[in-house]
């Protein structure tokens, strides 16, 4: 046979021999584990129902930490805070005032002074009045004057007894203690009230407590937001993943912390993410994983961390290979 004949055999056999070279070699690589991008929403809401104010947020936008989320209407929280004030007000009036007790010396010196003189007009009344008696016995004065003298005696000896009021109610201010304890536990709790007031209007105008996107906004201004209703949800930059599924055969060489390399479309470079969460037990490859190769196959769902600034759009196909 000659050179001419046998050239084409020998091109065949080349085409041929390279076909199988790139067959076993690519059949020897491990098929990647499929999966996708996914994201920890945080749903951020007001404790107390209220009119929305203000969203300065969209859908779809950046925020930064920090950044205000939304308002509701503060008039009533304004109204609660300004209440809590004056309470702290008279609390704490109430309990200077009983502290202010402890410098009413020329008070009490006031009332010491007034029984002094009340007693001193006690012993004379009382010499009055027996001097009368014994003068009615002889015959020498009369009922009326007697009386008078009685009257007397009984008057100031009750002006003793309300100069002595005056006195103990004067230094009983002094000794007030539990009064004192009862006043400035009001002024506690009136400032704690405050401070509640303070904090419930801090909540209803949160601000997001991360970098990331605003994944929906759920009510526009002027619509009436229930309680506990989210008003944004968030995608922070530092809980977006990459979920995928590994074959059975294959799971126990992951380990939580490992790192993985994956690809997807439009991502440049391969690129790294770390294990966070890999499923107890298995289950069939979910159909969102369109590949007829996989199919019906017993997977575990894996989860590993994206890095922070390298945030994906949620949803997007990734191909999972271990490094």
């Amino acid at each position: 046979m000659s050179l001419r004949q046998r050239l084409p055999i020998l091109v065949l056999l080349a085409v041929l021999g390279g076909a199988a070279i790139w067959y076993f070699t690519r059949g020897s690589a491990p098929d990647p584990w499929l999966g996708y991008v996914e994201g920890e929403a945080l749903y951020v809401a007001a404790p107390v129902s209220g009119t929305l104010a203000s969203r300065p947020v969209e859908r779809g936008g950046r925020v930064s930490a920090g950044a205000a989320l939304f308002a509701l209407d503060s008039r009533t929280a304004d109204a609660s805070a300004a209440q809590a004030a004056a309470q702290v007000a008279g609390a704490e009036a109430s309990l200077s005032d009983l502290g202010a007790a402890r410098e009413r010396t020329p008070e009490i010196d006031v009332a010491r002074a007034a029984e002094a003189a009340a007693r001193a007009q006690l012993v004379r009344a009382e010499a009055d009045f027996r001097r009368f008696a014994d003068l009615a016995a002889k015959g020498f004065a009369s009922r009326t004057q007697l009386d008078a003298a009685r009257a007397a005696r009984d008057s100031a000896a009750a002006s003793v007894a309300q100069a002595q009021a005056q006195q103990r109610s004067g230094e009983l201010t002094v000794g007030r203690s539990a009064q004192q304890a009862a006043a400035a536990a009001q002024v506690q709790g009136a400032k704690a009230a405050l401070a509640a007031e303070a904090r419930r209007r801090q909540e209803i105008a949160p601000v997001s407590p991360a970098a990331g996107q605003v994944e929906q906004t759920y009510f526009n201004p002027g619509e009436w937001v229930p309680a506990n209703q989210p008003v944004v949800s968030i995608i922070p930059d530092d809980k977006r993943k990459i979920r995928f599924f590994v074959p059975q055969d294959r799971i126990a060489g992951l380990r939580m912390g490992q790192a993985v390399r994956f690809t997807c479309d439009g991502c440049g470079p391969e690129r790294t993410a770390t294990v966070r969460f890999i499923a107890p037990r298995a289950e069939y490859t979910p159909p969102v994983i369109y590949s007829e190769h996989a199919r019906s196959k017993l997977v575990f769902m894996v989860e590993a961390m994206l890095p922070v600034d390298q945030p994906l759009p949620l949803g997007l196909p990734v191909a999972v290979r271990v490094p």
